[in-house]
């Protein structure tokens, strides 16, 4: 996988959720917090969303064709107007592949959208999902975006359909909506900075897939540089400046993150994990992964297996 589908999945702990909603004015909604990442899609009509008091953002409209991307779960309201007073808390969408339909009936103006969440580890976020807006908006509308337009099209069919098979299309449409709007928001940067600039640099982007693809090898900078095709010392900076962190504190953080991620997802033993990781003994990845996460391997694994409560 590329660098970005890496590092979404590197931070996924369970199924996405969305709900269709169909309402007519006067309504609003309280969207309760959510321990992953959110959406919202508007496929007609208006409405505004409003961030909670203490954010200090003012409300925003959104029209037909606006797509938003929440980083953060963080309470916030979707109203028809700012002005119309909330009731109580919407349950909406909190991950675990739930799906499906709300209807709000009032004698105002129509507003159809898509409500989405994402389970994603905000414990430890990787600093490309950390460095993201609090929210992104991208405008989908006729001529931007055919590929984001398309997913939301279908997305809103199958939610709205009621057919055979849709509890199986609907979660990965969901995933490819999310890598659809941050590329997109990722094209759209006028001066990209940050993790932007990182994916659009050939030479960075390069040592980032190196270190990607090979967690486990011993990298140096130098090595690293000429992946990048730069000298150690232009490469340090540059990638230092871009990424936010110097080459192989990164390697570091990836090889813990993908740790975590073997040890949720696979039953290998904790010296596979420590070979794959780039450790020469389990003794020393156990040191490393519980200064990491403040946990010994075995017990993270056991929590992770975990069911959550209903």
């Amino acid at each position: 996988m590329d660098v970005l589908s890496e590092v979404i999945a590197s931070m996924r702990t369970g199924l996405p959720a969305a709900t269709r909603t169909d309402a007519r004015a006067p309504w609003a909604l309280r969207l309760r917090p959510v321990a992953g990442a959110g959406f919202h899609i508007i496929l007609e009509g208006t409405c505004w969303i409003v961030p909670p008091g203490d954010a200090g953002g003012e409300p925003l409209e959104l029209v037909a064709g606006d797509v938003v991307f929440l980083r953060s779960g963080r309470e916030h309201v979707l109203a028809d107007d700012p002005s119309t007073p909330p009731a109580g808390f919407h349950t909406g969408p909190d991950g675990g592949g739930s799906f499906g339909e709300l209807a709000i009936d009032g004698p105002g103006p129509r507003t159809v959208m898509l409500c989405g969440a994402y389970d994603l580890d905000q414990a430890r976020p990787h600093p490309l999902l950390r460095g993201l807006p609090p929210m992104i908006r991208v405008r989908a509308r006729h001529g931007r975006h055919p590929e984001l337009r398309a997913a939301v099209a279908l997305l809103g069919a199958e939610l709205s359909g009621g057919r055979q098979g849709a509890d199986g299309i609907v979660p990965p449409m969901i995933d490819v909506l999310l890598f659809y709007v941050l590329r997109a928001w990722l094209d759209d940067a006028d001066a990209p900075d940050g993790w932007a600039a990182a994916l659009a640099d050939p030479g960075i982007s390069r040592a980032l897939r190196a270190i990607h693809d090979e967690p486990g090898r011993r990298w140096t900078v130098e090595e690293l540089g000429r992946c990048a095709g730069l000298s150690r010392a232009a490469f340090a900076r540059r990638f230092t400046a871009l990424v936010g962190e110097p080459p192989l504190a990164y390697l570091t953080r990836w090889r813990m993150t993908t740790a975590g991620r073997l040890l949720r997802e696979t039953r290998d033993p904790l010296s596979a994990v420590a070979e794959r990781t780039g450790y020469t003994s389990e003794f020393a990845f156990a040191k490393a992964f519980k200064r990491e996460f403040g946990v010994a391997p075995g017990g993270y694994r056991r929590s992770a297996a975990r069911p959550r409560p209903a």
